[in-house]
């Protein structure tokens, strides 16, 4: 028999032929749902013409300090943040809007720290003040203390009958693996700055429980968050500190009804009720003509445009976000990144001042020098000023400690100036558990440093001067940014957390408040009559974004009148698929169902 050969053509043309068939079907795709967001955008334009417009604010997810929607695509849901600086832009907007009557909160959760959860919080209260409608709802299967320390400014909030409520006071449960590195063999080598005792983040791997200096220092902040919350909720129920403690301790309120009896709720009420409150607000005879205005869209938009207006009056203040772990590059706060805006913002003419934003644990000392040195330069001709976010904290605070004024909430995590190490040692984990062993073979001393052998006593020595140098750096650099004398900055150190409140009076911080707080006090300084701000990172409209966020907000099955003008925008083939992954990530145990769908044209 003959073989049949197939040459290399047979092969590549049809190939290639399908590869250019596929491209263009998927750009045609692709630039179909570009046209139709953008289409969409430019019919936003009339969603805030109605005079009886409410913004609907749903917290319910990650509050960061930018905006982002990313698609995961384990589970095809978006990841979405809504960012601090929206809410508090959209918030301070709607109240001279006249096109927005009033503000509807529905809490679902909410997912920050409690620094934000207090900006929020004031930004509400200070809407409420305009004269404004503000009525919050609270549902779901659980009400957590964070959520009722928010809701709890508003005076018209109302809660689902039989919910839950978490109202216990403060804790934390610290997870030590100490023993678990016992019984696999592995030691971890640490090795802490000079007198650093309160730098407990290396304890997990040291002890199998809390040490003195860490308890103490945990015992405090929790003491002074919660004088905090207790102090403000008080304030705005027309309570005191002394009976929400003794709600706490006696667990008085653990529903919504319960909590109705101490004021922390207006009322229980269903959903339809609530919108029937909103109906008798803006004068209309049915609750589906209610026209809810996502807030988030709303301050997306305003945003924005705020942004390309600003950006045409030249800006005279900077915003830079500084969010996440200190890294050199990666996905958060990065050296890279931020102490590029920080260069752009100083040599930029227009701008006259400088706000650092910041909200992190620490980090990459390298990149916190790479920082903190754009902060001395820009500092030297255009003042900064810092805002502390809900963290701070060790290289968080490094970058913040050369600025001419710091601001943080008294429920800031700050502090904790202090360096630490950490070398493991695997080399009888290998040998005992797996039975791998080592040699080498080296030109020096120290030439072949490595995780399988243990350090040698004079290896620690040179390890230990290292960090050694890098704390006192840190307690210099503290001591010349702060106008303090090196050794109180030391008693202050030594790797110490400390509360906003607490570090306002021992020097760590100038003052209590929040980020438009700072906003306004650099604009003084500036002698900025009237404020034209610049966000770095700049707000931009990702076009795959709106495509995201038009998702999500299909997946909540509301039928407000915002969302139906939002789900049109999605091309239909897009929405019927994505409709169907819907369905079959809702399916649970088993099933009665037809086996296939039937889609006539």
């Amino acid at each position: 028999m003959t073989e049949k050969r197939i040459t290399f053509w047979k092969i590549f043309w049809p190939a290639f032929t399908a590869i250019i068939i596929a491209s263009i079907v998927y750009a045609l795709i692709f630039f179909g749902i570009l046209g139709a967001v953008f289409a969409g955008l430019s019919n936003e334009e009339t969603e805030e013409n109605s005079s009886k417009t409410i913004l609907h604010m749903t917290l319910d997810g990650e509050i960061g300090e930018n905006s982002s929607s990313k698609l995961n695509p384990s589970t095809f849901s978006v990841d979405k943040k809504i960012g601090l600086s929206d809410i508090l832009f959209g918030l301070e907007k709607a109240k001279s809007d006249p096109t927005i009557k009033g503000l509807y909160i529905e809490f679902n959760g909410i997912n920050c720290g409690i620094s934000t959860a207090k900006e929020i919080r004031r930004a509400i209260s200070d809407f409420q003040k305009s004269g404004k409608f503000v009525v919050a709802y609270t549902s779901g299967e659980m009400i957590s203390q964070k959520q009722l320390y928010v809701t709890s400014v508003v005076k018209e909030n109302y809660g689902f009958p039989g919910t839950m409520v978490e109202f216990l006071g403060l804790g934390t449960e610290p997870m030590f693996f100490k023993n678990t590195l016992d019984l696999l063999g592995v030691e971890m080598q640490v090795i802490r700055g000079r007198n650093n005792d309160f730098k407990s983040a290396v304890e997990p791997f040291l002890y199998s429980k809390m040490s003195d200096s860490s308890r103490l220092q945990t015992t405090q902040l929790l003491k002074n968050i919660w004088k905090e919350v207790r102090v403000e909720i008080a304030k705005d129920i027309d309570s005191d500190t002394a009976t929400l403690s003794k709600i706490a301790d006696n667990a008085l309120v653990t529903s919504v009804e319960q909590a109705v009896n101490y004021k922390l709720f207006k009322a229980t009420k269903y959903e339809d009720e609530v919108l029937n409150i909103l109906t008798k607000k803006v004068q209309i005879d049915n609750p589906d003509d209610l026209d809810l205005l996502a807030f988030e869209k709303y301050a997306r938009k305003k945003f924005y445009n705020q942004q390309i207006s600003n950006n045409l009056s030249k800006p005279n203040i900077a915003i830079v976000l500084a969010e996440g772990e200190i890294s050199v590059d990666g996905d958060e706060l990065t050296s890279d990144n931020v102490a590029k805006y920080i260069r752009e913002a100083r040599l930029d003419d227009n701008i006259k001042t400088i706000v650092l934003r910041v909200n992190s644990p620490g980090g990459s000392a390298l990149a916190s020098d790479i920082i903190w040195r754009e902060v001395v330069l820009a500092n030297k001709t255009k003042k900064i000023i810092v805002s502390m976010g809900d963290v701070a904290a060790s290289g968080g605070y490094y970058i913040a400690t050369a600025a001419t004024k710091i601001f943080a909430e008294p429920t800031t995590i700050t502090g904790s100036i202090g360096v630490f190490g950490i070398i493991p040692y695997t080399g009888k984990f290998f040998e005992d558990k797996l039975g791998i062993t080592f040699d080498k073979i080296s030109t020096n001393k120290h030439a072949s440093l490595s995780l399988n052998q243990k350090l040698s006593n004079e290896e620690v020595i040179l390890i230990q001067k290292q960090v050694d140098k890098i704390y006192t750096d840190f307690l210099l650099k503290v001591a010349e940014g702060r106008n303090m004398d090196v050794n109180l900055v030391h008693r202050y150190a030594r790797g110490r957390v400390w509360t906003g409140s607490d570090a306002k009076k021992i020097g760590l911080v100038d003052e209590l408040g929040g980020l438009n707080d700072a906003i306004s006090y650099a604009a003084k300084k500036a002698k900025i009559e009237k404020i034209i701000p610049r966000y770095w990172p700049e707000k931009k409209l990702e076009p795959m974004e709106e495509i995201l966020n038009q998702l999500e907000e299909l997946k909540d099955n509301k039928t407000t009148i915002d969302e139906n003008n939002l789900t049109a925008k999605i091309p239909a083939n897009i929405k019927k698929y994505y409709i169907e992954l819907l369905k079959l990530e809702r399916m649970q145990g088993i099933q009665m169902r037809m086996p296939f769908t039937i889609d006539i044209h």
